[in-house]
């Protein structure tokens, strides 16, 4: 499986340092740091277990806005996006709710997991369709729980909800999945994906469902065409008193291992 990681804050090496995490924190949620272990796990198994030929894009912004689209599964006869979620504790999903259950009790959750994975589906269908991407399958959102400790009573729910000991059949219905892509589109898809030429889809020099061909390097897109803003994203517009709590906890932290090591060092220089 190839990986396309587009992942922000990265550095040249592709890490996440404790300053850029914390960055990202700020910018997409305090849940961020998790998701993005959480990710690292669905990723590792569906590579042990998924055919040839699929392709994930991670973290991917809709035209370099501050919307992320966590992972994109593209295979022969499917595409998913999905949020790989670090949650633990006892959920009901049912419908389009997302509850917690305690002592028979449902309440509705902090956050509502499967109205999130909805939108975040239905933001990237609208980027395919504005930037006149044809696929020929529908985009299917799916939750994947990587915690064991996630228990999970799924009531005709709106998406996919996979949990932690479910990957591999999640995988093995993928590969069962009638292919209606060969490798070569499976590959320019993902290229039309990451660099979209947009057009208008009455365009004279494409017909409605060819393909388009990819652009050169460097072209940019044009500004009158906008990405979607699917919603909810994590951003706040103002940033909390617990993110900047963080934000120098973890400063703070980096001073005392820099006070540490100087020390270590001149104990044993002397």
């Amino acid at each position: 499986m190839r990986v396309y990681d587009k992942t922000p804050f990265r550095d040249r090496q592709g890490n996440i340092g404790v300053v850029a995490r914390a960055q990202g924190a700020l910018t997409y949620g305090l849940d961020w740091p998790a998701e993005l272990e959480a990710q690292e796990k669905v990723i590792a198994q569906l590579d042990r277990m998924l055919d040839k030929g699929y392709a994930v894009i991670r973290n991917f912004s809709l035209l370099e806005s501050d919307i992320l689209i966590p992972l994109i599964l593209v295979g022969p006869g499917s595409i998913s996006v999905i949020f790989a979620s670090p949650v633990k504790g006892h959920f009901e999903a049912r419908g389009r709710e997302w509850n917690t259950l305690k002592n028979g009790t449902t309440t509705p959750a902090r956050q509502n997991l499967v109205e999130y994975v909805t939108k975040l589906a239905r933001g990237f269908q609208k980027y395919l369709e504005i930037n006149n991407i044809h696929v020929p399958v529908e985009v299917e959102p799916v939750l994947i729980c990587t915690d064991p400790g996630a228990q999970i009573e799924a009531v005709q729910p709106a998406i996919r909800i996979v949990r932690s000991d479910a990957v591999r059949q999640f995988a093995n219905q993928l590969n069962q999945a009638k292919p209606v892509m060969r490798a070569e589109n499976i590959a320019n898809l993902v290229d039309r994906i990451l660099i979209p030429e947009l057009r208008e889809p009455s365009s004279p020099e494409k017909k409605e469902g060819s393909p388009a061909r990819p652009p050169a390097a460097g072209r940019q897109p044009s500004p009158a065409r906008q990405a979607p803003k699917p919603a909810p994203q994590k951003k706040t517009s103002a940033v909390s008193r617990a993110q900047w709590l963080l934000l120098a906890g973890l400063g703070l932290f980096e001073c005392c291992l820099l006070v540490a090591g100087a020390a270590f060092l001149f104990y044993f220089n002397q």
